[in-house]
């Protein structure tokens, strides 16, 4: 994995465990985490570390930032198909996030 794959990568994990970590319920927090493990799982789980330390608090700044990195990992030879469905279970999650 080269280094700007990685860096996209990493920031498309952090955010999503930044939501995670912010949602309201344990059912939009679980939906968040089977994000984090189909991102996992694509790139065999050769995955950077997760930051969430800096990040903001406004969830909606957290959603844009992890769609926007998901969407850039198909410039590194990640199937689109994989990143349709991760982009749909992101928005799923976001649902169960807003109620």
């Amino acid at each position: 994995m080269l280094l700007a794959h990685a860096q996209t990568l990493a920031q498309a994990r952090s955010y999503v465990a930044a939501l995670a970590d912010r949602a309201p319920t344990i059912d939009a927090s679980s939906a968040y985490e089977r994000v984090l493990l189909e991102l996992d799982r694509v790139h065999g789980d050769d995955c950077p570390a997760i930051h969430t330390d800096e990040l903001t608090d406004d969830r909606d700044v957290l959603l844009a930032v992890a769609r926007n990195a998901v969407e850039e990992l198909e410039k590194y030879g990640v199937d689109p198909l994989s990143i349709e469905l991760i982009l749909a279970m992101l928005v799923g999650a976001h649902d169960l996030d807003v109620g």
